[in-house]
């Protein structure tokens, strides 16, 4: 894809660390945008031109009222971004019931929902030849699964597990699916944890460098952002 101007993109979780960077680039692309978050006011103070959508990602019918959202604002969907998460720290055997359940609502299952719903509408945009595409962000735990980051690193592992097998379906119908696996980055996320509070971590990477690193690879076609390719 060399260009996003015009393309319609459904960013999911665009009020957070990385999806605020993430939709600032893609407007300066020219993208026509539908934003998603559980703030509509939030939402609105990103600063962007675009269609905002509430809805709490723990929901199974978010993903498709966002989805809808987007085609009744822009006439269908040439990309998702799917930058939402939720972290968690401590021993695995101390993680509560309850954030277990969010971890994986969050950070797995809400991509996949959001992933199934789209997928007529960029199936349609491969017919017309747009080159549609979904990014997952997952993280560098899925490659190295972290001790007392257990529970987060399973829920990351799993979403990544889910980009490689059906990333190969969806090329079969033209779809790009791009895992991306960046290092410990910025985002405020480890100081807004669902339980346990966060060790000492090291500097991450600034959030700007990482949502242009993501914006690259859509635009040169990447396929997989491992932690490597943010060195």
């Amino acid at each position: 894809m060399s260009t996003l101007n015009g393309r319609s993109i459904l960013v999911i979780g665009a009020t957070g660390g990385l999806g605020t960077p993430i939709v600032k680039a893609l407007s300066s692309e020219g993208a026509r945008l539908t934003l998603t978050g559980r703030d509509a006011d939030r939402l609105n103070a990103v600063g962007v031109s675009g269609e905002v959508v509430t809805g709490d990602l723990r929901e199974a019918s978010t993903a498709q009222s966002a989805v809808d959202a987007a085609v009744a604002a822009h006439g269908g969907i040439d990309g998702v971004i799917v930058a939402s998460g939720a972290v968690a720290f401590g021993p695995f055997n101390e993680i509560p019931d309850d954030v277990l359940l969010d971890l994986f609502l969050i950070n797995t299952l809400a991509p996949i929902r959001i992933v199934q719903a789209a997928f007529p509408y960029l199936s349609a945009s491969a017919t017309a030849g747009h080159d549609p595409f979904v990014v997952n962000l997952s993280a560098v735990v899925a490659e190295h699964p972290t001790a007392g980051m257990a529970a987060y690193s399973a829920s990351k592992a799993a979403l990544t597990a889910f980009d490689a097998a059906a990333g190969r379906e969806l090329r079969r119908a033209g779809i790009r699916l791009v895992d991306v696996r960046p290092p410990h980055t910025e985002t405020g996320l480890a100081e807004r944890p669902l339980a346990g509070t966060a060790p000492r971590l090291p500097q991450g990477l600034q959030a700007e460098a990482v949502a242009q690193r993501v914006i690259n690879a859509i635009l040169d076609d990447e396929k997989e952002l491992p932690s490597s390719s943010f060195a």
